[in-house]
């Protein structure tokens, strides 16, 4: 199992867009259209774990993730899928710390994630921060992971 951080140049990123298009997760297909239309910033990477050329998961690191414009968090790891078939194996984990290690490199002293899951990310190395209302009128949970 590789982890691999990308681009749109990348020759796994057309591979990652089918496999996100036709996932379980309907968050997939938003992904892949953003994917479709490069729309990323400078330092944001969808990360893609893979056997080869076999697509099993992908998340991203990005600047903003569900929070209003003014937030003063940054930068997020959003997009956490893994294919059913591969669930068990840490492949969540490799992904997630594939991020952090990428976030540090690039000088973040910690990443964050908006979720609604409980006791998930925590065996990560994430701690809840708090909870705070989402762009779509919701409220999440904040988890900080420091680098």
């Amino acid at each position: 199992m590789e982890i691999t951080v990308m681009t749109y140049a990348h020759p796994l990123w057309e591979k990652t867009i089918a496999f996100a298009e036709k996932c379980s997760w309907r968050a997939g297909a938003f992904l892949a259209g953003m994917m479709r239309e490069n729309k990323f910033s400078d330092i944001e990477r969808v990360l893609v774990a893979h056997e080869g050329d076999n697509i099993v998961g992908f998340c991203t690191l990005s600047e903003k993730d569900s929070l209003p414009e003014d937030s003063e968090y940054t930068p997020f790891i959003g997009f956490v899928f893994v294919d059913e078939n591969c669930r068990g194996k840490r492949v969540s984990e490799k992904m997630i710390n594939e991020a952090c290690k990428y976030a540090d490199d690039i000088g973040y002293k910690a990443v964050y994630i908006m979720s609604g899951e409980h006791g998930l990310y925590e065996k990560y190395g994430f701690e809840k921060i708090g909870e705070l209302e989402t762009i779509y009128g919701d409220v999440d949970q904040l988890f900080r992971r420091t680098l």
